[in-house]
């Protein structure tokens, strides 16, 4: 997610963080000279692996393209998989803002594309999406909302649906649910994954909750960082400065309530793998980070989040809705996904609580997300959902 103040301008941890990450990529090229450099071109061809069978060979029929499509009047990049194009049409919409997923479902296979053709849609600004110069004015909330409508009305017109799957993973489900609620009539269901109902609170909660685990632990040293940031009775500007920090990030990690449960560090779990992704040119894994510190530096899309309720803003959808959490995600409290699909009146609605994992249930536990997906959403039910 991103890094910003009320004004629009990034607070300066978040810009030296973002400044920091993409520094590092640098370094590791150049201190692999010449030879390494040539090593991360030959595993950095751009191109997606084909979606291969059981056999390990590529599924006849089978599509696995990289594409850029106009949206919005902008260039816009994403991967579309699929072992039959005939196959129910998913469109997946990003957390961050500004972090693609798709280097993760290369690393931690989903699986996605053999019931679904998926399209791993890079947001405007974000990734494959990102160009520079882009004006910082045309990444507000509504005109991303409007961006996973039109990314819709792609998917519709060039597989021949009516209607198609939403599925939203954490900011991505702050836009995503907008868009259900806006165009109800282009979806056949809704899924949230880390739904964001109240992330200000969520913030707080999972804030408290570390303070708790340190204090019983006697970690005094790491106490004394988060002491540093008094989210709990400060402002938004003081969250928003905790945010950009390195901190967060790294305690949740170390907690195992971030990115995924066993994920300790976000340069090995995330900045690494995004240099050895293959369907990626080096180009495009430093636009990555580029449209990180863009994003972060230019704009208010994370002021906008912590500042919005959906859970108050939308309290009824017009197609099935099923929120999917991780029994140890505090990045968005599952436990406020769980209340506020309470409140959400829909035909039909559906709680899953994924035990084993944490912010990425999808890529920790791929097989039970899966059957979810199949033996539930596909299907119109709610059998798999929790009980109590």
């Amino acid at each position: 997610m991103g890094d910003t103040e009320n004004t629009g301008r990034a607070s300066e941890p978040a810009v030296r963080k973002a400044a920091r990450v993409l520094m590092f990529g640098v370094a590791v090229a150049l201190a692999l000279g010449l030879g390494g450099w040539a090593l991360l071109r030959s595993r950095s061809p751009g191109v997606p692996m084909p979606v291969l069978g059981v056999d390990g060979r590529p599924v006849p029929g089978s599509i696995s393209e990289k594409i850029f499509v106009d949206i919005g009047g902008v260039r816009q990049g994403m991967f579309i998989r699929s072992a039959d194009p005939a196959n129910p049409v998913l469109l997946f919409v990003h957390g961050g803002p500004g972090m693609p997923e798709y280097f993760l479902d290369e690393l931690y296979p989903t699986g996605l594309e053999s019931r679904f053709t998926v399209c791993w849609w890079e947001q405007r600004g974000a990734g494959l999406s990102y160009s520079p110069g882009m004006d910082p004015g045309t990444l507000t909330v509504d005109r991303l909302v409007s961006d996973v409508l039109e990314a819709t009305d792609y998917l519709r017109s060039r597989f021949g649906k009516d209607k198609i799957y939403l599925l939203g993973h954490s900011w991505g489900s702050f836009l995503a649910i907008k868009a259900a609620d806006r165009a109800p009539e282009k979806f056949l269901a809704y899924i949230g994954v880390a739904q964001v109902a109240d992330q200000t609170e969520s913030e707080k909660r999972a804030y408290a909750y570390m303070l708790d685990r340190y204090m019983e632990a006697g970690n005094e040293k790491k106490l004394r960082k988060l002491w540093k940031y008094p989210i709990l009775e400060s402002g938004e500007d003081v969250l928003l400065s905790y945010m950009g920090s390195l901190l967060r990030d790294e305690t949740m990690h170390e907690l195992g309530i971030g990115t995924t449960r066993t994920m300790k560090s976000v340069i090995t779990g995330v900045f690494l793998p995004v240099w050895r992704s293959r369907a990626y040119t080096l180009r495009e894994k430093a636009d990555i980070w580029k449209a990180k510190a863009f994003l972060a530096r230019s704009t208010d899309l994370r002021s906008r989040l912590l500042t919005a309720r959906p859970e108050e803003e939308i309290l009824s959808l017009d197609i099935p809705a099923y929120f999917l959490s991780g029994r140890h995600d505090l990045t968005v409290s599952r436990d406020l996904s769980r209340r506020y699909l309470g409140k959400l009146a829909a035909p039909v609605k559906g709680f899953y609580t994924l035990e084993d994992s944490a912010h990425s249930p999808m890529f920790e536990e791929p097989k039970k997300f899966l059957r979810i997906l199949t033996e539930d959403v596909l299907a119109g039910t709610v059998n798999l959902a929790d009980r109590d």
